[in-house]
C-alpha cells in the first residue's frame, strides 16, 4: 500500500507530504470496506422500508431517533473509558454481531414484516454510527490544512466502496438471495476493522497542527480514554455557537434529504409492485452515484475545497437541493427523482461532506468524538423523525408531492447561507490555531 502512494502523479494531485502516505492509504481502505459493506445492505434496507409499509416510514424514522437517544449515552460512556484503539473496533464488532442475528431471523422467515421494520431502524443507526466514528477518527488524525488536501481522496475510498457495494448487491441478489447479502456485508465490515487497527500505527506527522490548544506532552491520542461524562457532548453543542451552527446545518440536510427520500419511496412504490425490481432500482441509483462521486473526489475535491474554501464547498449541496426541488415540483416522476438523488448525493459525498468534516478538525479532541457524535446521530436522526412526521402531516392534509417540493426550497436557501457562515468561522479558528502553534497563518 505504501508503494502505491509513491507514484508522482498521486503526490502531485494531493500535494502529499512526507509521512502522510501510509495513513492516507489505510484511511482510504478503511472507508472503502466500511461503505462497501453498508451499500451491500442499503438496497435491502430500502426494500424493507417498503415491505414494512410506505405509510409507516415516519414511524420508522421516529423509532430510529428513539434508538439513537439510547445509543449515544452508551457510546459516550464507552469513549470516556476506553482508548481509541479499543473502542473503534469494538463498535464495529458489535454491528457485525447484529448482522448475524438478522441473518438468522430472515433466513428462518421469523416475523418478516416486524423484522423488516427493525432492520430498517437498525441499519439507519448503523450507518450514522459507523460513518460518524470513522470521520471522528479522521478529524483526530489530520489537521485542518491536511483535511482540505486529503479528505477528498479519503472520501473517494468510501465512494469506491459505495460503487462496489451496489455491484455486489446487483450481481448477488438473485443467485444468493437478498438475505445472504448480510454475510457479504459482515465480511467487508471486518476488513474495515483490520484497516482501522493498522491505521493506529500509521498516524501522519503533525496531526495536532491546527488543533486548538494542542498538548504536546500528552499521551498518544489512541492510548487513553477521553474522560468526562456520557452527556458531555450534548452540553458542548449547547454551549458553542460554532457547534450549534454545524448542528443546524446537519438538521437542514436531514430535512431536505428526508423530504426527497419520502418522495422517492412514494414514486418508486407506484412504479412497481415487484420487490426484486425495486431493489434493483435502488441499487442502480447507488451505482450511478458511486461512479460520479468517485471521479469528482479523485480528481477535483481537494482542489475545489482549497480554491473556494470550506464554506462554498459545503454550500454546493443546498444549492443542488434548491434547483432539484424546483424541478421535482414541475415533474414528480421516477426519472426526475432518480436523477435528483444521483446529483445531490454526488454533491454531498464528493464536495459538501468532505468540507463539513473539515469543520471538525479545528475542535478539541473530546469535541471531535463526543459533540460530533451528538450532531451526526442525535441531531441528524431527530431531524429525520421530525421531518418524517412533517411530511406525513402535509401529505395527510392533501398536499401533492409538487407542493411539498416547493415548500422545501426556502429552507434550502437558509441552509445555503448557513454553510457560507460556517466556512468563515472555520477559517478564523484555523488561523487562530496556527498563530498559537507559532507559525505564520
Amino acid at each position: 500500500m505504501k508503494q502505491s502512494l509513491d507514484y508522482p502523479w498521486l503526490r502531485q494531485l494531493l500535494a502529499l507530504r512526507p509521512g502522510e502516505g501510509r495513513a492516507l492509504g489505510w484511511s482510504f481502505a478503511y472507508f472503502f470496506f466500511l461503505l462497501a459493506g453498508y451499500y451491500v445492505l442499503r438496497p435491502l434496507r430500502d426494500e424493507m422500508g417498503i415491505a414494512g409499509g410506505v405509510r409507516n416510514l415516519h414511524w420508522l424514522f421516529t423509532a430510529t431517533f428513539a434508538v439513537m437517544l439510547a445509543a449515544v449515552p452508551a457510546y459516550g460512556a464507552l469513549v470516556a473509558r476506553l482508548p481509541r484503539r479499543r473502542f473503534i473496533p469494538l463498535v464495529y464488532h458489535f454491528f457485525v454481531a447484529n448482522i448475524a442475528v438478522f441473518w438468522l431471523l430472515l433466513s428462518f422467515d421469523l416475523g418478516k414484516v416486524q423484522v423488516a421494520r427493525v432492520f430498517f431502524v437498525w441499519i439507519s443507526v448503523f450507518n450514522l454510527f459507523a460513518v460518524s466514528v470513522f470521520w471522528s477518527y479522521m478529524a483526530d488524525l489530520f489537521a485542518s490544512e491536511q483535511g482540505k488536501r486529503l479528505f477528498g481522496f479519503i472520501a473517494a475510498g468510501g465512494s469506491a466502496g459505495a460503487l462496489l457495494g451496489p455491484l455486489l448487491a446487483v450481481g448477488l441478489a438473485l443467485p444468493l438471495g437478498p438475505v445472504n447479502l448480510l454475510i457479504v456485508a459482515a465480511l467487508l465490515l471486518e476488513l474495515a476493522v483490520l484497516c482501522a487497527r493498522r491505521l493506529e500505527t500509521a498516524a501522519p506527522p503533525a496531526a495536532a497542527v491546527g488543533a486548538p490548544h494542542a498538548d504536546t506532552t500528552a499521551a498518544p491520542p489512541g492510548s487513553a480514554g477521553l474522560g468526562g461524562g456520557w452527556l458531555t457532548g450534548i452540553a458542548m453543542v449547547l454551549r458553542s455557537p460554532y457547534l450549534a451552527g454545524i448542528a443546524l446545518w446537519v438538521a437542514l440536510l436531514s430535512l431536505a434529504g428526508t423530504f426527497l427520500y419520502f418522495q422517492q419511496a412514494n414514486i418508486v412504490a407506484a412504479a412497481s409492485d415487484d420487490p426484486a425490481v425495486r431493489t434493483r432500482i435502488f441499487a442502480s441509483i447507488d451505482l450511478a452515484i458511486g461512479i460520479l462521486t468517485l471521479i469528482v473526489q479523485l480528481l477535483a475535491t481537494g482542489k475545489l475545497i482549497g480554491r473556494f474554501g470550506v464554506g462554498r464547498a459545503a454550500a454546493a449541496l443546498p444549492l443542488v437541493f434548491v434547483l432539484g426541488f424546483l424541478l421535482l415540483a414541475v415533474a414528480p416522476m421516477l426519472l426526475v427523482v432518480v436523477a435528483f438523488q444521483a446529483i445531490q448525493r454526488t454533491a454531498n459525498f464528493a464536495l459538501s461532506n468532505p468540507a463539513r468534516e473539515v469543520l471538525f478538525t479545528v475542535l478539541q479532541r473530546e469535541e471531535k468524538y463526543k459533540a460530533k457524535n451528538v450532531i451526526d446521530i442525535v441531531v441528524f436522526r431527530g431531524a429525520d423523525a421530525a421531518s418524517g412526521w412533517l411530511f406525513a402531516l402535509m401529505r395527510g392534509a392533501g398536499l401533492e408531492l409538487s407542493t411539498l417540493s416547493l415548500a422545501a426550497v426556502p429552507l434550502a436557501g437558509v441552509w445555503f447561507a448557513l454553510a457560507l457562515a460556517l466556512g468563515r468561522a472555520q477559517e478564523r479558528r484555523a488561523a487562530a490555531a496556527t498563530i498559537v502553534d507559532g507559525s505564520t497563518p
